[in-house]
């Protein structure tokens, strides 16, 4: 461009004067344009393109479409526009790889179009692209994978579309947004760990990065407020945290009982983060022993258990996790044959979709792990040793270790002359239902090695047997007098005798032993003394010393149980004083009544007329008078009907018989 001014320069001033001076500017008017032509790139007739320079030589372009007759996504926009513009058009979908050549590409706005579908391919290479706006469209599932190419993304709205369901694989593509707005959508609920990325359940402090916020636009949606968006209505309850909403006065529109109560006032049922427990903090074991860890977790609903190590890597040993109930889990992580390097600390995570808890568990070997190479013994005979059996005096090569050793000519036996006494662990006092797993050091076991020719040196290889592998042990549901054993064990015959020794911690002589069988097995041990710690083995017999494993625990104390009794007793006897005197004015009550039916029934008279009830009845009736009647004449018997005679009447109308003065009357009845 600044040679086309130079030229043009250099071309009116030296022909100023000259009579072709039109000519001359006939030719710079085409040098110009030329060079216009290069400067400008070409622009999509329905777009606008606006080159912004700046005073140092550079400069951004942006492009505007905004023509309603375009239906499709420009594909010849300039390769360095900055900001990139298409509204209000008739554009209804987002191709594959549209924007691919756009590598300067910053800003993104597709706004307010008629947009339904955008292809999971669509911002391919957007490397720098720092805002997406698809607000105002018709999208009702957005492809969040395709996030992923683009890294440097810090704005992405999406407000005012047809969401309904936002994907648990967006949150790792979300992390680095710190403006995302998808109000005004039709979402009903988030995934748990899509919250999880948002201070303060990502675990960032706030003081971390005080000037970063990250806003977020929730409103307008029909949120139904249950247990799985229960960290979003704690997160709008929270004060002073990197978290803005746009709008924090938040609504259920579900269920009925919480519909258009404001999240700050909504209080959810049946939702409780979760709570975690360990039966250890701290465990100390020998090298080469088997360590069971185990962590207890209660909530609804119900938490899933993973084991971790501190760092957060994952663990490859065994893992066993039961659900004894709603709301309740556990799970035992198996170590075994334990080395220097599962030393460390291990993590218990629980979570639900309420929250999440975490407990640690210390594990320290004890011991010093020996290489793997052979071990050279320097034999020197004595001189009085006998042809048969010979005693020679050893010492293992590098240690100073002596031997006392025991050998025929066709087979030399070693075993150490001293043993190690590993030191004790302090003794805890262990609260009902603990367990701190020791495991004692496995035995030294005698070594076959073979003499070497020449007699001056002799290698000693270890051969080890196969251990009988008892995946665990444990001790449950514990009272002041019994308890509930169960282990479960693999690698052994069926037909392999175990069996389960117990015994106060303290009092080693007094030991209970009961036969038990191979496999998953459970077994009730009863008469043990309150508020007692025992130790519980599980011993194979066809195996050598040092195979069990064992478990220590403690009985409850009865001082609880005799306090409840008591309280028991007072309670029945208030019962008692309060029922007995009822149960006597009612039992009086019917005895009297009783007696007073008696009475009435035993009078005389009154039984004679009890059992006459039908009566017969006569009729009399007036006589025609004559002439020379006489006065006695005037009533006539005649016979009554059967229905007249069957008539009922009590027997005591009889007092109360009814006469009449008057010669007029009619026929009466009388009794």
């Amino acid at each position: 461009m600044v040679e086309c001014w130079h030229l043009m320069c250099v071309s009116v001033c030296g022909r100023a004067g000259s009579a072709e001076f039109r000519m001359y500017r006939l030719l710079v008017a085409q040098v110009l344009l030329g060079c216009w032509s290069v400067a400008q790139p070409f622009c999509p007739s329905q777009c606008t393109c606006v080159y912004h320079g700046h005073s140092n030589g550079t400069g951004t372009r942006s492009v505007l479409c905004n023509d309603p007759d375009m239906s499709d996504i420009p594909v010849n926009v300039p390769v360095d526009t900055l900001k990139l513009r298409v509204e209000k058009t008739a554009v209804r979908r987002v191709p594959n790889e549209a924007f691919y050549y756009l590598t300067e590409l910053r800003y993104l706005w597709i706004t307010y179009n008629s947009i339904t579908s955008v292809d999971p391919g669509s911002f391919y290479n957007l490397k720098v692209l720092h805002e997406l706006r698809l607000d105002g469209n018709m999208i009702s599932t957005f492809p969040w994978e395709s996030l992923k190419e683009m890294p440097s993304l810090k704005t992405l709205d999406l407000h005012n579309n047809r969401l309904t369901s936002v994907a648990v694989e967006a949150a790792p593509y979300l992390v680095n947004i710190t403006y995302l707005d998808i109000s005004s959508n039709k979402l009903t609920t988030l995934p748990s760990d899509l919250v999880d990325i948002w201070p303060p359940f990502s675990g960032i402090l706030p003081s971390a990065n005080a000037s970063q916020k990250t806003v977020l636009g929730l409103q307008d949606n029909p949120w139904y407020c249950d247990c799985q968006i229960s960290k979003l209505i704690e997160l709008s309850k929270m004060a002073n945290i990197p978290v803005v909403l746009m709008d924090p006065f938040l609504t259920c529109s579900g269920p009925e009982n919480l519909a258009g109560v404001l999240f700050q006032r909504a209080e959810l049922d049946q939702c409780l983060k979760p709570s975690i427990m360990s039966s250890a903090t701290k465990i100390t074991s020998p090298l080469g022993s088997n360590v069971l860890l185990r962590c207890d977790a209660t909530g609804f609903p119900t938490p899933t258990l993973l084991w971790t190590r501190a760092d957060g890597s994952a663990v490859d040993n065994t893992v066993v996790q039961e659900s004894p109930g709603e709301g309740v889990r556990w799970s035992i992580l198996s170590l075994h044959g334990i080395v220097l390097k599962d030393a460390g600390d291990y993590r218990c995570m629980a979570k639900n979709v309420a929250g999440n808890a975490k407990t640690y568990i210390t594990l320290s070997v004890d011991g010093v792990e020996t290489a793997t190479q052979p071990i050279v013994l320097n034999i020197t005979k004595r001189p009085d040793a006998d042809s048969k059996l010979v005693e020679p005096v050893t010492s293992v090569a590098g240690t100073g270790i002596p031997f006392s050793m025991s050998f025929s000519p066709a087979l030399l036996t070693t075993k150490a002359a001293i043993s190690t006494q590993l030191p004790l662990s302090t003794k805890k006092s262990l609260g009902p239902g603990e367990g701190v797993q020791r495991s004692p050091p496995a035995g030294d076991k005698p070594a076959k090695i073979q003499q070497g020719k020449g007699g001056k040196g002799l290698m000693m290889n270890e051969k080890t047997k196969k251990k009988a592998d008892v995946r665990y042990i444990e001790v449950v549901e514990e009272t002041s007098d019994t308890a509930v054993l169960l282990w479960t064990s693999e690698g052994l015959p069926s037909d392999t005798p175990l069996t389960v020794v117990y015994f106060p911690y303290d009092a080693k002589d007094d030991t209970e032993s009961i036969d038990a069988e191979v496999g998953q097995g459970k077994l009730l041990l009863e008469y043990l003394i309150p508020n007692q710690l025992y130790t519980v083995c599980l011993v194979t017999k066809s195996l050598a010393s040092g195979k069990e494993q064992c478990v220590d625990f403690r009985t409850l104390d009865n001082a609880g149980n005799d306090r409840q009794n008591k309280v028991l007793v007072i309670v029945s006897g208030i019962a008692c004083a309060v029922a007995v005197p009822l149960i006597v004015v009612l039992l009086y009550k019917i005895l009297c009544l009783c007696c007073k039916g008696n009475s009435s029934r035993s009078n005389g008279p009154d039984d004679d007329l009890s059992k006459e009830t039908y009566l017969k009845f006569e009729t009399l009736t007036m006589k025609q008078r004559t002439l020379n009647g006489q006065a006695n004449d005037l009533w006539a018997r005649r016979q009554t009907q059967e229905s007249e005679r069957m008539l009922l009447c009590s027997r005591s109308s009889i007092d109360s018989q009814m006469t009449y003065k008057s010669d007029s009357s009619r026929s009466e009845y009388l009794c």
